[in-house]
């Protein structure tokens, strides 16, 4: 198969984060939305511009795993072709979905993931609080797609269109897109969801591209009370390497130090983030739940 040499999208996008971030401090200030954090903006820009430099190790580790796997079987052997793209459009978001919705249900992936939501602010800084980690492991969830006979470069190319997609999302200044946009793609109504503490709105709107799948997987939450942003329990730091690493830190120190059996010390890296073997646990699921009974 003839592959066509593709540009690094992220890379290309860089000018494009940088220019929009500046846009947006200044309309913040000038409409007076809010008082702009530099530091928390700063902090944010410093993990995506890590995240980029990590990306130069995992995104060949991927790629080698996704070619070993390529090489060994593929079910069919999908060209590089309009249609083929269409397909994987889709493919690769259902794929994305179920990584995301695992990112909050298993505290081993939400390790990594728990980086992105770190922040009580919300705007196009937001979108470049990326995990230094994850890219080592989450790439699992798009092995599928190989199997199926997509080509490994064609799966990290729409891989890396959906994050730039993504960028957009995560700002304040657009409150609603047209009704027939809403219902189909992803939006910073929905992603506010998302990032929001508020019961109602906890593990909600998993979405990449598509609101759809939330739609059919049963966790779409529409936008109805104000976002309140960050994490049930807040790291309060702007250090980078606590951002990265300290539930990593947090995780690992309950599996060794916690005093269970070992089947319950496994639980503390697969069961959802609060979870606790003495039966103390406060979960996302528990808190929804209050609040449903109340309202």
């Amino acid at each position: 198969m003839q592959i066509p040499e593709i540009p690094n999208l992220i890379h290309y996008a860089i000018p494009f984060f940088t220019v929009t971030v500046i846009l947006e401090v200044i309309l913040s200030v000038k409409v007076k939305l809010h008082d702009y954090e530099f530091k928390d903006a700063g902090t944010s820009i410093l993990m995506g511009l890590g995240n980029v430099a990590i990306g130069l190790v995992t995104k060949g580790i991927a790629l080698g795993f996704f070619y070993l796997l390529y090489n060994f079987y593929h079910l069919f052997e999908i060209p590089f072709a309009w249609w083929s793209w269409l397909i994987l459009l889709f493919a690769e978001d259902l794929c994305y979905y179920w990584f995301h919705r695992t990112s909050h249900v298993s505290r081993f992936f939400w390790a990594s993931h728990v980086v992105h939501h770190s922040s009580k602010n919300y705007n196009l800084s937001t979108a470049l609080r990326q995990s230094w980690s994850g890219g080592f492991y989450t790439f699992i969830f798009w092995t599928p797609l190989v199997l199926i006979g997509f080509h490994p470069v064609m799966i990290l190319v729409q891989m890396s269109v959906s994050l730039i997609y993504q960028y957009w999302i995560h700002t304040e200044m657009i409150k609603k897109m047209p009704r027939w946009f809403e219902a189909v793609f992803n939006t910073p109504s929905h992603h506010r969801v998302h990032h929001a503490t508020n019961p109602q709105y906890l593990d909600r709107n998993h979405a990449g591209v598509f609101i759809i799948w939330d739609r059919l997987f049963g966790t779409f939450e529409p936008e109805v009370e104000k976002p309140v942003y960050g994490l049930v329990a807040n790291i309060n730091t702007y250090n980078p390497i606590k951002i990265a690493f300290g539930e990593w830190y947090k995780m690992l120190t309950d599996f060794f130090t916690s005093k269970t059996t070992w089947g319950n010390r496994f639980k503390y890296l697969t069961k959802p983030p609060g979870w606790k073997h003495d039966g103390t646990s406060i979960l996302s699921t528990d808190l929804r739940r209050e609040w449903e009974e109340k309202n």
